[in-house]
């Protein structure tokens, strides 16, 4: 007895995910290739209902026309006797094979032609009404989230939002009783097929062979043994239909019993889950239409391995849209449009714009795509590694915005022994750092430079010279200053993403690791804004410049750079760690170290080797023939500047608006 293997689940309705729809899509090709074969198989057995009927309608004209030959009045003759007995005994034999013709026919028209038609008025038809019920339901629901999407982010009209709420839920519940109608009639449909192709030939196979014992008085035994068999099979298929139609139905008041919060956006009552790795949903992606026109449209997004797939609805597979491995992922104000982030690739060429339909959902995609991001996914048990990162993340991150606001925190520099850059091909062997070693857990971090007021108005004072990140210099201005005649002189397009006091300042992973809690405590605390600045380097110091008022913000003397380094995957990413002394306790003071973060338009090795070369000049200036050395060993410019990189400010500094240089990596 063959059994069902494919349906449709009713779980699966109220989601509407592709899936469930490249699926759906399968059963209406299976029910519209039914439907065509349907009308094809109807077609020829209304031609054999036809033929047979004409023929119980040819046997009577043909026993009526024997009748009438002893009434035709011959010329020649009146006609034979015999002939005419014999044909009035051909008419009466004919008279009673056109009672088993019409009989036939009857039992045709009844058993083979009218179950037919009954299954194609009745189930095809169901199948068409509630299809095209669903596609109503289906584009009302996606004008009602349309709509709901679209709610004005400022000036929010509680009443229009609960009345928008409201409308949602009803065309949401809406189709869902139009799907699970649907998926109902459908997996119906695989059974009630098999019986309308069974039932129309068991009828009229009977009525041949009842025809056939009638006319010739012959019983086909192994014929009857195989129609009963056929009979019984169509009966099972009937009872296997009311058992999963019971099932259904209950199926189906089951899950339309819950309750309307069910079916309304944002009002997730289940906690928000900061550890997945993998996640599905529909978004609402941002779409450049022209120069300055966006058209959002809902498709249905999935993580697949380091990768964000795409599948609009009704396709039978997805996309990829972009490389998530090492990308950034942050929340952004977006054209009054609730719950809004960005996700930018490595090398930043690539973005996009998502919109989540709630706040856990827009939560939920941040932290898997960062976990995503950083590989978790690589590793044996990715949900308890990212468990794990998150909780230390917590413990270890306490944001703080500004330099007023920073804690005093005084490190203990137990790892720190030698001063200036900590040779990179060290002759004893690599040693391994925990974090505790590194950065006491609990220190704070500080995310944004605040010009002090005094300096500020020291700087703009009249008669004060601003610094000129392009090397050049006010006409009235003739007092000395470091970059008045260095040697090196290069500027840089940097973002400041953080600082924090760390206990070593002569190794590489101390940057590692503060580059590592600078990025998880923004992502966790959703500080995603950052402004660009100009980082100015010479032979003496590393300046941060206001691009728009030219104002120094902060100015790190290079012999007081002990490390830097870039980072090894992100290649945007640089730091620096910066010593100082702790003149706290008295006496001598300690050592102290704190460690900044940037971001650079291009590669942080090229601010790292700029370093270098400063730190270089630094020491050779001690000594003029080294000096003169390394001016030897490197081009020069016809100032007699070394010969860098063109600044990365420079092409930009002509058209650039101060808007632009506000960025929200």
């Amino acid at each position: 007895m063959p059994a069902v293997h494919h349906k449709l689940l009713l779980e699966d309705a109220l989601q509407d995910s592709p899936q469930t729809r490249s699926l759906l899509s399968v059963f209406e090709e299976d029910a519209g290739t039914l439907t065509n074969y349907t009308n094809q198989l109807l077609q020829s057995m209304q031609r054999v209902f036809g033929a047979q009927n004409e023929m119980g309608l040819a046997t009577e004209q043909l026993s009526k026309q024997l009748l009438e030959y002893e009434k035709q009045d011959f010329a020649l003759a009146r006609g034979d006797e015999e002939v005419i007995n014999t044909l009035q005994q051909f008419a009466k034999s004919v008279e009673e094979l056109n009672s088993l013709h019409a009989e036939l026919a009857t039992q045709m028209a009844e058993k083979m032609v009218f179950p037919m038609v009954q299954f194609r008025e009745k189930d095809l038809t169901e199948i068409s009404t509630l299809k095209e019920i669903f596609g109503i339901a289906s584009d009302e629901h996606e004008a009602a989230m349309v709509k709901y999407s679209r709610l004005p982010k400022k000036r929010e009209n509680e009443k229009m939002k609960a009345e928008v709420v409201r409308e949602v839920a009803y065309c949401r519940r809406k189709q869902h009783q139009a799907a699970m109608q649907y998926y109902c009639s459908l997996n119906a449909l695989q059974y009630r097929k098999r019986v309308a192709m069974l039932e129309p030939m068991l009828g009229y196979t009977r009525a041949q062979i009842n025809f056939f014992k009638k006319g010739m008085e012959l019983v086909s035994k192994k014929m009857d043994s195989f129609l009963n068999s056929v009979s019984n099979m169509n009966e099972s298929i009937e009872s296997q239909l009311e058992v999963e139609t019971e099932v259904m139905r209950s199926s189906q008041r089951e899950l339309l019993s819950v309750d309307d919060v069910t079916y309304m956006p944002d009002r997730d009552l289940t906690p928000v889950n900061r550890a997945l790795v993998q996640k599905a949903g529909y978004l609402n992606i941002r779409n450049k239409t022209g120069l300055v026109t966006t058209a959002w449209d809902r498709l249905f997004f999935f993580t697949q391995g380091g990768n964000m797939m795409c599948q609009p609805r009704g396709a039978i597979a997805g996309g990829m849209v972009l490389d998530l491995d090492n990308s950034s992922v942050m929340a952004v104000e977006c054209e009054d449009r609730h719950y809004c982030f960005q996700i930018t690739s490595p090398n930043g060429k690539t973005s996009l714009i998502l919109q989540a339909e709630s706040r856990k959902e827009y939560e939920e995609w941040i932290c898997t795509l960062n976990n995503i991001s950083r590989q978790i996914y690589l590793t044996d048990n990715p949900e308890a590694v990212a468990i794990r990162l998150h909780q230390t993340a917590l413990q270890a991150v306490t944001p703080i915005t500004s330099f007023e606001k920073r804690a005093e925190v005084s490190p203990n520099p137990n790892q720190a022994k030698t001063s200036g850059v900590a040779s990179v091909n060290s002759q004893k062997g690599p040693v391994v750092y925990e974090p505790e070693d590194l950065i006491a857990p609990g220190t704070p971090i500080q995310f944004d430079i605040v010009l002090p007021v005094s300096e500020f108005l020291d700087q703009n004072r009249a008669g004060a010279r601003r610094t000129n990140p392009f090397g050049e210099t006010e006409e009235d201005d003739s007092g000395s200053d470091d970059t008045h005649d260095s040697l090196l002189q290069q500027v840089f397009a940097v973002r400041f993403l953080g600082s924090m006091a760390v206990r070593e300042g002569h190794t590489q992973e101390v940057i590692y690791e503060a580059m590592r809690q600078v990025l998880a405590a923004r992502a966790i605390h959703n500080i995603f804004k950052t402004t660009e600045s100009h980082m100015m380097v010479n032979s003496t110091c590393v300046r941060l410049i206001d691009p728009q008022t030219q104002v120094t913000k902060i100015c790190f003397q290079l012999k007081d750079v002990s490390q830097f380094a870039a980072h090894q995957e992100n290649s945007r990413l640089m730091g620096f760690v910066l010593e100082g002394r702790d003149w706290t306790n008295g006496g001598d003071g300690e050592p102290s170290f704190s460690v900044f973060v940037f971001e650079s338009n291009t590669e942080g090795e090229k601010i790292c080797y700029t370093i270098n070369l400063g730190k270089e000049i630094t020491e050779a200036r001690k000594d003029p023939e080294a000096l003169a050395q390394l001016m030897k060993s490197m081009p020069l410019t016809n100032d007699g500047k070394f010969l860098l990189l063109e600044n990365e400010t420079g092409d930009a500094a002509d058209g650039v608006t101060p808007d632009d240089l506000e960025s929200e990596a």
